[in-house]
């Protein structure tokens, strides 16, 4: 067989044998497995909860994983793809997210509860992450959002902040070789949950996700009201509330967030 031919079927058998959540260069496994049993879709698979207890009963295997998230370097960082460079963030988030909630005593209602008015949830600096302590917000906003290389605008129906409002939390890792194919499905879960978007009465309801960021969806999309059209189908929009959203005479209102804790709690 030509070399050629033999590098070839290697990389089948590569491929075919990586574990679930595995990225070449990093392996995801371990998280992939926590969210199978601990996030449960509900719904209809609009939305999650997640079951706090169950994480705190496999701790051991939850730090294990983030250790592995803080001992990857910068260089081995650098040396994945695009994809699995943001999957990596992404799954880091998230993990860290459960972290942060597992490290309070008793279990808050909302992770907005943690903290100060001075230095918030967001702001505690809690991990390792290349190298550096980091803070999730500096994860999310400079790391994923700064970074011109890997932003997506759909990263914010993927990234979780323990909150009833927040887009689910996947039971499953994000993995560098479906990335597109889970963003995009994250995204149309989101949408389609019509506690969360909806069209009524010639006016489009969405979440204030789209008013925090809608920066990030201009820039997607050369506006709010156009990336809302292009995404007409899970949000049910008649075509000529389409076509308005997408020449910016649509009305869009933006509904309240529910910032209790997604544990399924009915807080």
């Amino acid at each position: 067989m030509r070399p050629s031919r033999w590098l070839f079927v290697l990389l089948l058998v590569f491929w075919a044998s990586a574990p679930a959540g595995a990225d070449a260069g990093f392996d995801h496994g371990a998280w992939n497995t926590l969210l199978q049993e601990h996030v449960e879709w509900r719904r209809d698979g609009v939305a999650s909860v997640v079951d706090y207890d169950g994480f705190a009963a496999d701790r051991d295997a939850l730090r294990a994983y983030l250790d592995a998230l803080g001992a990857l370097s910068e260089a081995g960082f650098q040396r994945l793809d695009r994809d699995a460079r943001l999957a990596f963030l992404i799954n880091a988030y998230n993990a860290f997210t459960v972290e942060l909630i597992l490290r309070q005593t008793p279990r808050p209602d909302s992770i907005r509860d943690i903290g100060s008015i001075f230095r918030g949830p967001w702001k505690q600096r809690f991990f390792t992450l290349l190298g550096e302590e980091r803070t999730l917000d500096e994860l999310e906003h400079e790391m994923i959002r700064g970074n011109p290389a890997l932003m997506d605008e759909r990263i914010h129906f993927a990234v979780n902040c323990a909150s009833v409002g927040c887009p689910a939390l996947r039971p499953e890792a994000y993995t560098g070789a479906r990335l597109d194919a889970q963003l995009a499905d994250a995204t149309h879960r989101f949408l389609s949950d019509r506690q969360r978007n909806r069209y009524r009465d010639g006016t489009l309801e969405v979440s204030p996700i789209f008013d925090w960021y809608e920066s990030d969806f201009d820039a997607a999309a050369g506006g709010l009201g156009a990336w809302l059209a292009n995404h007409g189908g899970a949000l049910a929009l008649p075509d000529a509330a389409r076509s308005a959203a997408r020449d910016g005479d649509l009305d869009i209102d933006f509904l309240d967030y529910d910032w209790s804790l997604n544990d399924g709690g009915g807080r």
